[in-house]
Order: C-alpha cells, then structure tokens, then sequence
C-alpha cells in the first residue's frame, strides 16, 4: 500500500499543486497507514502538511479539515500525547 500511497501524492503534486484538497486527502491516507503500522514520527507531519492545505484551501470551518484534525488527534492519543 505504501508505494501506490506514495504515487498518488507524487502525482498530485505534479497535477494538482501542493495545496489541492485531494492532495490532503492523499496525505492523511499515508499517514492513516503509518499510524497504523505504528510508525508515528513518520505519520505526523503528513498529517500536519494535510492540516496546512486543509486550512489553505477550505478554511477554518470544513468538514475536512475536521476529520484532519481529528486524525491528528487520534495519532497523539496512540502516542499517549494527551495534552497536545
């Protein structure tokens, strides 16, 4: 999964630019995966850069970038990084 994740932000990027809505998308995927196979230091700042686009391209108010920080949230609680 990881290499067709990496493909699919690579080719957003290209495409898209670096703050399209579906790159976001593409990035908190990755970082989803990550966050699963426990590898946090490497899904945090893909969620993060997503969080960025999210409040770019959106605003502050999207359902989007709701869910994004709620990811993001959920990535701390595995970590026991209650108050962050």
């Amino acid at each position: 999964a990881e290499p067709l994740y990496k493909r699919a932000i690579t080719i957003g990027e290209k495409s898209l630019g670096p703050d399209h809505p579906s790159l976001a998308t593409r990035l908190n995927n990755l970082a989803g995966l990550f966050k699963a196979q426990g590898k946090y230091d490497e899904a945090e700042p893909l969620f993060k850069r997503d969080i960025a686009i999210c409040e770019k391209s959106l605003g502050p108010d999207h359902p989007d970038l709701a869910t994004s920080l709620n990811n993001l949230g959920l990535l701390f609680k595995a970590q026991g990084k209650y108050d962050e």
